[in-house]
């Protein structure tokens, strides 16, 4: 009879110790495996690390949060079934959805190349982000390229 429902905002989540960042600690958060809170951030630091020895001149927290805004995308198909048939349907994207799908994917990016330390992939993977290149963005404008194919469909989002 007593359970309270907890739900998580941004107001609840603390900001990083280093940068004072929220969207830092909620990638680290995101990161983390079997609670392993501890190793999920010091592969975030040292990743940041690596991206501030790379760009001096920027600060590697910023450079992190432009990262995230160029990955995020705007529109994403959604199938929707009309009539008997499937149809993928542009549909926009909420603020926190686009954060979660830029995140998803450049911990995909990086957890994909093997080889080599994860925090120097991540690393990698954040400043490609940043440039506008790399498998987060390419991933990115995949998706954007399919709802512009399926535009055609777009009167079906209700």
């Amino acid at each position: 009879m007593g359970y309270k429902k907890f739900t998580h905002s941004a107001e609840q989540l603390i900001p990083d110790t280093r940068y004072e960042s929220r969207l830092i600690s909620k990638f680290v958060n995101f990161l983390m495996l079997d609670g392993k809170k501890t190793t999920a951030t010091r592969l975030v630091y040292d990743a940041l690390d690596i991206v501030g020895k790379r760009i001096p001149d920027t600060p590697p927290n910023e450079v992190f949060e432009q990262a995230i805004e160029r990955c995020k995308p705007n529109v994403e198909v959604r199938s929707k079934r009309v009539g008997g048939s499937n149809y993928q349907v542009p549909m926009p994207v909420n603020r926190k959805r686009q954060v979660s799908l830029a995140f998803r994917w450049i911990r995909a990016a990086a957890r994909a190349k093997k080889g080599r330390p994860t925090c120097e992939v991540l690393a990698q993977e954040i400043l490609d982000a940043f440039k506008g290149e790399g498998t987060a963005m390419q991933t990115r404008t995949n998706m954007h390229r399919m709802a512009e194919a399926n535009k055609a469909f777009a009167h079906f989002a209700w």
